[in-house]
């Protein structure tokens, strides 16, 4: 009878330990590590790279003996390569950035645990 009481006590001393109030389960949520103007950058960015690509590509010709000046357009040499330049920019941006509500809320978090 004594070793149905221990097991029984052991038991209880064991089990996992849940959040009573509804603030201890909102603290545990996790959030994204990017918000959404961070997620709309990334897109503009990844949209200005592969424009950019695009407009590098081609000007080759089928046959090797003739030349093609279209190889050394404005569009390959100026406007391509900067479109590449200004969507990586942005992709670093889109990094680095952090929206006003989101670095408050940061702010509150290291308060409270301090």
């Amino acid at each position: 009878m004594n070793n149905n009481k221990k097991t029984s006590q052991s038991q209880s001393s064991t089990a996992v330990k849940r959040p009573n109030t509804a603030e201890q389960t909102a603290s545990n949520t996790q959030e994204f590590a990017f918000g959404t103007t961070n997620y709309i950058l990334l897109a503009v960015g990844i949209v200005l790279l592969g424009l950019g690509y695009v407009l590098l590509s081609g000007g080759g010709s089928d046959d090797p003996n003739v030349f093609n000046p279209a190889m050394f357009d404005k569009r390959r040499l100026v406007v391509a390569p900067l479109l590449i330049v200004i969507g990586l920019v942005v992709e670093i941006c889109a990094i680095m950035f952090r929206s006003k509500k989101q670095s408050s809320s940061d702010d509150q978090k290291q308060e409270t645990n301090v």
